[in-house]
Parts: C-alpha cells; structure tokens; sequence
C-alpha cells in the first residue's frame, strides 16, 4: 500500500508533517494479543498524524465475490451511504484517506475504489474510539457498528458486535433481520512494506454474501 501524508497547506507533507504517538488501537488489544502482531502492524496502528491531516493509502483490489442475496443488500444498503463494496471489478485501484477528526478524537474514513465502467465507487465512514467495545464505526444516517478488535495468526481482526442507529444522544441497537449480517475485516502483513485488507459478510442464515481483499504497500516517506 503506497502511504503519503496530506496536509490543509500545499507544504510538502514529508517536510511539513509530524507523526505522533497512538495507543488508541493498542489500547483495544491485550499486551499478549498486541505482542503477537508482527513489527510492520505495530508501525501501522501506531502511526497518528496530527488534527484534520490525512494519511493516503493506494491499493488493488485482488477479489470480489458476491452472492445472489449479498448484491441486493450492498444495492440497498447505497440508501445509507453505500458502505459496502457494489462493483464486480478486479485488479482496480483502491484508495482509502484516513483523516484525523479533533472533535470527536476519532478518524474520518473515505474509501474510493474505481470501476472499469462508470464512476468509482465511494464510501464515507467515521471511527470513534467509544462505546462499551472501545470501537464504533458510523456510515449514513445514523447507522453505526460496533467493533471487537483481536489478533489470530499474527493478523488484526476486526468484527462486527451489533448494529444501532444514533438519533441525537440516543443509541438504539438494530434487530438482527435489519441488518447484513456479521462483518469481519481482517489487515495481515505481507513482508516488504506491503499488507492485505479483506472484508467479508456473512449471515446468519444466507451464509457468505460478501467477500473483497486488496493488496497494498506502503512506500517509505
């Protein structure tokens, strides 16, 4: 995954921009969990840049699958934003913006991935570093998930813990036929700078419905 860090300013981002210290992940895992992600994963998740910059990520995407159902739920699910993969297209460009958000003490996600027909495809989502998983995320509307944060295989994994909808300061959890179903996203280190991002949905009851993994690599600053 290619790295560069954005600025407000049209100033050189490697000339202008300090990295600082972040624990906010690392808080989210065990010491035992946290000592078992390789050093390159460490660096990742540990990297902050400072409020309202950008850290910018280029990828490819490497597999897109869809079930019959799962189509239909990433069609619908654009009436809330579109926070889930629509395209059939491999071997496209993927690139994800992680913006630091002062007022909330979280980040700004957009996640732009290119189609070889049309427009690309852009999802916008929120972290905040909350909640009783120490993780949420929010897409349109409302809508947010929770997130359980754990290590299996050297490999930091992400996964859904329940789906609610925030009207002002009020959370009201989602029942489960309202939503897609169990969300995993997984970042596993390649060697050599790079590392692969897959997400997959799954249901209940329809089994696999959505499945995408994109290799990236980051280049030294």
């Amino acid at each position: 995954m290619t790295s560069a860090r954005l600025s407000g300013s049209n100033a050189t981002p490697s000339a202008h921009i300090k990295l600082l210290d972040d624990r906010r992940f690392r808080a989210l895992l065990s010491d035992e969990d946290w000592g078992r992600l390789p050093l390159a994963t460490w660096r990742r998740f540990s990297k902050r840049v400072a409020d309202g910059e950008s850290v910018v990520y280029v990828g490819v995407v490497d597999e897109i699958s869809f079930s019959e159902i799962g189509w239909w739920i990433a069609q619908a699910a654009k009436l809330i934003g579109g926070p889930l993969p629509i395209g059939r297209d491999t071997g496209v460009p993927m690139i994800v913006t992680v913006t630091e958000d002062g007022t909330t003490g979280g980040q700004t996600w957009t996640r732009v991935c290119a189609r070889k027909r049309g427009f690309p495809h852009v999802i916008h989502s929120a972290k905040r570093f909350a909640g009783p998983t120490g993780l949420e995320e929010y897409v349109g509307f409302g809508v947010s998930m929770a997130l359980r944060t754990a290590v299996e295989d050297q490999t930091l994994i992400f996964r859904s813990a329940g789906y609610g909808l925030q009207l002002g300061r009020l959370w009201i959890p989602l029942p489960r036929w309202l939503t897609p179903g169990d969300l995993t996203v997984t970042h596993r280190d390649l060697g050599n700078s790079a590392f692969r991002f897959t997400l997959d949905v799954i249901h209940p009851r329809y089994g696999a419905l959505i499945h995408q993994s994109a290799t990236f690599r980051e280049a030294v600053s």
